[in-house]
């Protein structure tokens, strides 16, 4: 979630977004790299998302 005000409006304006990229088949080709790489399966699957 991103909070930001738009000064030409006066306005709170709130971006958010939703991401699943560890449902599916994304998800188990991280699991699957870490494994080949011999990385712990979940190395980059428990990151909380920040915003940009």
């Amino acid at each position: 979630i991103h909070p930001t005000i738009d000064t030409r409006t006066g306005r709170l304006v709130v971006i958010s977004c939703i991401d699943n990229l560890v449902k599916g088949a994304a998800g188990q080709a991280i699991q699957n790299m870490n494994l080949m790489l011999g990385l712990p399966e979940t190395t980059g699957l428990q990151a909380l998302a920040i915003y940009p």
